[in-house]
């Protein structure tokens, strides 16, 4: 019985290992496809969180990011994390609270006699 086991428990180790490390080498193959996409003009995320605009890509290694109007820093490429899609509907200020909806919270009273 135990001849059978050996194995089986290999095939439920091993199985595991190989869908792991093939979707850790998918991800490393769409990081790398967004690195070599990116463009003057798109809008990323580094990997520390910072907003920015590409202002060069023409280098291998390195990219130009904007980061304020007129501040361009360069960064590693691999410092890019995602591109930002600018969503135009969520730049708008939503002001639709109607006064009658807000909940008005009673004054407590409180028991003084002991």
């Amino acid at each position: 019985m135990s001849s059978l086991m050996f194995p089986l428990l290999l095939v439920l180790l091993a199985v595991p290992l190989f869908l792991s490390a093939r979707k850790q080498k998918r991800a490393v193959a769409e990081q790398q496809k967004l690195l070599n996409s990116l463009e003057p003009g798109d809008r990323v995320m580094t990997t520390s969180g910072l907003y920015a605009t590409v202002a060069d890509a023409s280098d291998e290694t390195t990219i130009d990011l904007e980061i304020a109007e007129g501040v361009v820093t360069t960064w590693l490429r691999q410092a890019v994390r995602e591109k930002v899609v600018a969503d135009t509907e969520t730049d708008a200020v939503v002001d639709d609270v109607d006064e009658t909806d807000a909940v008005v919270a009673e004054p407590v009273q409180q028991d003084t006699k002991k």
